[in-house]
Order: C-alpha cells, then structure tokens, then sequence
C-alpha cells in the first residue's frame, strides 16, 4: 500500500479495471503537449522500468540507487481450459539492477502473496510480508479484514501475512512477526536499528516500531480506524502514514514522532490520499491523491512544515506509491494510465525538488 498503499494487492488492478478507456492518455480536458510542459517543472524522461510481468507495482530503491525490488504477478503460461491455482493471481517480490535488459529475479518463495519489499540501509538484505507459511488452499484471496469503498476498490489484510527478512537472493529467510493477525506494510529506519510497520494484532491496524529482529514490539497509533504504510523520515525523528482514522473509507496522510505523541494531519479532504513518502531532505513528503478523479490519481508534492504543495503528475490513470532514490535525483511509482494495456507497472524519471522554469519565462 503499497499501498500501494502498500497493502494494495489488488488495488491498482481494480482502478485499472473501472477505467472505461484503453492506451495512453492525456489528463481529462489537457492536451499531450500540456501534460507534458506540467509534468517537465520537476520530472525528465519518463520511461517505464517493469515489462514481461502481468503487473507490476510498489518499488523501492537500494541504498546505492541501483538496483530496485518491488512486487509483480508473473504472466500465467497459455493453457486450455485454464483451472487458477491459489493465489496465483497473488504478488510475489523480485530484485533486479536498473540496468537494460537486467533481469528481474523473483527472491520471495513463490507461494502464498507478498507485499512491501524494502531494502535494508546496508544493501547487503530485504524485507517483505509474506502469506507462504499458511497459503491460500482454494482459488480466492484468503480471508481476514479489508479495505474497502466499492466492490472493486477493495484490498485485503490477510490473517497468515508476516513479515520477513531474507538476503537479496531471498535465502536465509527469518520471520520477524509471529502474531494473530496482519502484519506487514513494513520498512527500516535509516540506521537500520528498527522496522515501522502495521499489525492487526490487537484488532484494528495500527502502527508499531520493532527492534530489526523483530523484538520488543510497541505501539505507536491508539485511535480506532486504520494506521498504514508508514516511513520513518531520514533523521529517524518523525514518521509519516495514511488513516482511516474518521471511519469514512477516505484515507488522510499523518505525520507524527517516533512516541506517536505528536500526531498532526497533513491532509483533511474528502479525497483518498495514500502513499506518502519521504524526500531525502526530511521536509518534503510526496503522496498519491483522488482529488482528481478516483479513476485518475495523481502525486503531489507537499512541504510538512508549511503545509505548501504542489502536483507533480498530470497523466490520466493511476499514479501512485510514488518514492524517492536515495539522492533524491530519480522518482519511481506505479503507473497503469502510461501503459498501452492499462496494467500497471514501474515508471521512473529524474527529479528536480525546485520546479524548472516555464518556457516563458525562461526567455524572459
């Protein structure tokens, strides 16, 4: 949620799946050449990352920018008469070097689903949420809480789902999480010491920070209604999440500390606003919104302290669980509006953090 959110196992296919247009396409009521000149102030060369995967989503950098792991179905092979497999509609991680041509190999078990990869701030392992101790046995999402606003926009919290951490091939896989209930959504502070992440474990998802062997748990949210996705900022002093904390299904972004004693929202519309992530400045934050159209969100980037923000896409379709490289140089998000099938992969551009001067007034 990855959610998406980074919980999203189905929600970029289900915003996919209402889209009534196919290829690509311009933002409602802008031409090509608009969308372009807008998306110019802070992105450069656009280009899709994933290809030759059903779908593709959720991606984050490597400490040394070069390499990427994120979540994505494998293409199911041709067949007749066709019975689906348990989960095989389900994501499963994959690592490769951004590279041309690089292969992307798969480091989770290949069983069960899977979400939220994140690189430790040594490079030298991962971390992702797994179901594969206790795989769906039937053909359909295995059970448990979800999220939901329509039928279609809907993701689940799977029970069985923990968290894990593993070497980049996905060898010497440890379980981090051992509870009842969700766990996932997790990532690591910059020194590598903890893990912020969301667990069903007391009956509503909430936010706890765990030691990096997932010892001495605690809880970081206490208000009824969904806390996820949660970052640590580059200082280690903040994080920043998304809520259902009004109960009306419109997820709202958060920044609080590390003791959960310092909650402030950043957002209070009556959009979905999720997937907010850190610039490596530690001041900006950029997240995905509906404002424009729940089959049409686009990132915005917001300044934390002041409140100020901006659009940075303008692309019909989805756009969203935007993150930063490490030298916040390059942007990567999940995008199904840039793609000729309308299935969603991987997109990066170089980033600028100031916005590039208008043609106009560059002649000025």
């Amino acid at each position: 949620m990855i959610a998406t959110l980074g919980t999203t196992l189905t929600l970029a296919a289900a915003l996919v799946a209402q889209h009534p247009h196919g290829g690509s396409a311009p933002a409602p009521g802008m031409s090509a050449e608009e969308v372009a000149r807008h998306e110019a102030k802070h992105l450069n060369d656009i280009h899709q990352v994933t290809s030759g995967l059903a779908r593709a989503g959720e991606g984050y950098f490597s400490p040394d920018g070069g390499s990427i792991i994120f979540q994505a179905v494998p293409h199911t092979p041709p067949a007749i008469f066709h019975h689906p497999q348990p989960d095989e509609d389900g994501y499963q991680i994959y690592l490769g070097a951004l590279r041309s041509d690089s292969p992307a190999q798969m480091v989770s078990t290949g069983k069960g689903r899977c979400t939220c990869p994140y690189f430790h701030p040594n490079g030298r392992s991962i971390l992702f949420a797994s179901t594969h101790l206790n795989p769906s046995t039937e053909a359909s999402p295995p059970k448990g809480p979800a999220y939901s606003r329509t039928a279609r926009y809907r993701w689940e919290f799977p029970e069985s789902m923990d968290i894990f951490a593993a070497d980049l091939d996905g060898k010497n896989l440890v379980r981090l999480t051992d509870t009842p209930g969700y766990d996932a959504e997790g990532s690591y502070s910059a020194d590598g010491t903890k893990i912020i992440f969301t667990s069903f474990r007391d009956g509503d998802g909430e936010i706890y920070i765990m030691d990096a062997d997932g010892k001495l748990p605690r809880r970081i949210t206490h208000t009824r209604g969904y806390d996820g996705g949660p970052f640590f900022s580059p200082d280690g002093k903040r994080i920043v999440y998304r809520s259902d904390r009004k109960g009306n299904d419109l997820l709202q972004i958060f920044v609080n500390n590390t003791e959960g004693t310092a909650e402030r929202a950043l957002t209070n519309n009556e959009f979905v606003n999720w997937g907010p992530y850190w610039h490596p400045d530690g001041r900006h934050i950029i997240y995905a919104t509906s404002r424009h159209g729940h089959s049409n969100y686009e990132l915005y980037l917001m300044d934390v302290d002041s409140g100020s923000e901006e659009r940075i896409t303008y692309h019909e379709g989805f756009d969203g669980l935007p993150v930063f490289s490490p030298d916040g140089k390059r942007l990567m998000w999940t995008s199904s509006g840039r793609t000729a099938d309308r299935k969603s992969q991987l997109f990066i551009a170089d980033f600028t953090l100031e916005p590039a001067p208008s043609p106009r007034a560059a002649t000025r």
